[in-house]
């Protein structure tokens, strides 16, 4: 298992960005309590609807403020009042700004030394995402949307959980360049690959004849940041946008989601159209799986064996990396990432395809 160190991606341990830390309808049971980027976290839904997202541990004992079932203040849903948050051993309660703004059994000033951590968290597409910055400065960018979320005519995804990997960001970031193992491992070989590299995006287009879906696969896939893939695919009369994301728990440990987006035939849509989304997104886990099983039983490539075929493997890791520096040194690694770049054996996508992705990544 491999960390950040190993790759010399920049100082930092974690990248600053985007990141899912829990599906959205995890909130409806209560406070969760989630570990991300080497700390421990509370997660709730207040009174108001939105995500909160606080350091984890109360500054009076320590007593992480969402891990408790038991607690009687829990068992009688009097935990949140408002958007604020009380800690279930003695009452203290924290705001969403994660300042302390009640002790129970306390008249008088409260100590401005007990507040906690609190960070950006949204709800998008389903997911809660949360933006990591360890300079905690705010977003540089709006966290990734599809704007068929908000149409009808989609099915909406439910998120495939898979769980912990003992592997680095890095590692899954690398398909993203990898022209050449999508024959191999997903029997679809390119005919075209091309990778652009613009400010917190890379964006990969490829397409080339997919053995299991006896037909032409072409997809524009992009990460916004380091955390979010988004990826609009089309193969026969199929069109689907797949979600892939991965949070680091600790330095070399990531969680991973999937989920796929489906076009319906009926508003609202009928019981066919939610078992043809939900094939649709088994199918395309099927493919990612591929991937998945790769990475659990690999070393980790600490430095790529390039050949002149494989993809631009260096110039994405660098546009990784500016995601592990601070703010000020990110247009180091930018001015030398930044581009469009080809393999000498493989087409380069048509004007056509291009012209399919006006307002695709939110630029």
């Amino acid at each position: 298992m491999a960390k950040a160190a190993e790759y010399s991606l920049g100082p930092e341990v974690f990248p600053r960005g985007w990141f899912i830390v829990a599906e959205s309808s995890e909130l409806d049971a209560g406070p969760l309590p989630v570990r991300f980027f080497g700390k421990d976290f509370a997660l709730y839904r207040g009174e108001s609807g939105k995500p909160i997202m606080l350091d984890a541990y109360c500054a009076h004992m320590g007593t992480h403020i969402a891990a408790s079932k038991s607690a009687m203040i829990v068992q009688n849903g009097e935990q949140i009042e408002g958007d604020s948050i009380r800690c279930p051993y003695h009452g203290w309660r924290y705001g969403a700004d994660g300042k302390l703004d009640d002790i129970p059994y306390h008249e008088g000033a409260l100590p401005k030394s007990a507040a906690i951590g609190s960070y950006h968290v949204e709800d998008v597409m389903g997911c809660v995402m949360m933006w990591w910055d360890p300079e905690g400065g705010e977003p540089e960018y709006a966290a990734p949307c599809l704007k068929e979320w908000d149409d009808p005519s989609w099915v909406r995804w439910e998120l495939d959980h898979l769980g912990e990997i003992e592997l680095h960001g890095q590692e899954i970031l690398d398909n993203m360049a990898d022209a050449q193992h999508l024959g191999p491992t997903h029997g679809a070989p390119c005919e075209y690959f091309e990778n652009e590299i613009d400010g917190h995006l890379c964006i990969q287009r490829q397409g080339g004849f997919h053995q299991k879906y006896n037909a032409m696969l072409t997809t524009t896939t992009w990460y916004t940041g380091p955390g979010v893939l988004l990826s609009k695919q089309e193969f026969g009369d199929v069109l689907t946008f797949e979600l892939i994301a991965n949070t680091p728990i600790d330095d070399g440990v990531s969680k991973v989601w999937h989920a796929a987006l489906a076009k319906a035939d009926n508003v609202p849509h009928s019981e066919a159209d939610i078992a043809t989304a939900k094939g649709i997104q088994a199918g395309a886990l099927d493919a990612f799986a591929a991937d998945f099983d790769v990475w659990r039983h690999k070393r980790s490539a600490i430095r790529v064996m390039q050949m002149p075929n494989d993809g631009p493997f260096r110039m994405v890791r660098k546009w990784y990396g500016h995601f592990y520096d601070k703010r000020e040194n990110a247009a180091n690694y930018l001015d030398e990432a930044a581009g469009i770049y080809h393999i000498p054996t493989l087409d380069k996508p048509s004007d056509e395809v291009r012209q399919l992705e006006a307002g695709l990544f939110g630029r």
